[in-house]
């Protein structure tokens, strides 16, 4: 499956615990969790490029599925991890204790954290 495209978010559970447990302040938490961030992914086989936009932050990482990398959190900082590829259709990694996993369904995309006991799931449908 390829990735490649632009998707809006459509919905997320957890956002407030997740945030709160990773870190983020509680002003910058009630700023963002009515933003509907834009992630746009281009795809050329292994190699990945994701620009994620949400209000005026933008995230950009760039990562080869297999090889360490350096990738930005939603706090800014930058982490580096090993993005690996399960089936054809979920990219999976570990962010300091956080695990992420993002499953393509057709024209939706999955994004799941885990920390602890925390799930933060949120859904992206291709626009």
């Amino acid at each position: 499956m390829n990735f490649t495209g632009k998707y809006q978010l459509q919905s997320q559970d957890n956002f407030e615990p997740f945030m709160k447990a990773i870190g983020v302040s509680d002003d910058l938490i009630q700023k963002g969790k009515d933003l509907k961030s834009v992630s746009e992914i281009v795809q050329n086989g292994k190699h990945f490029k994701l620009t994620i936009t949400t209000g005026s932050k933008v995230i950009q990482n760039e990562f080869t599925l297999g090889e360490e990398c350096e990738l930005e959190t939603m706090n800014g900082e930058k982490v580096k991890t090993v993005v690996k590829m399960e089936g054809d259709n979920k990219l999976v990694t570990t962010i300091k204790n956080v695990k992420s996993v993002t499953e393509l369904n057709g024209d939706t995309i999955t994004n799941t954290m885990t920390l602890g006991d925390i799930v933060f799931k949120r859904v992206s449908k291709r626009m």
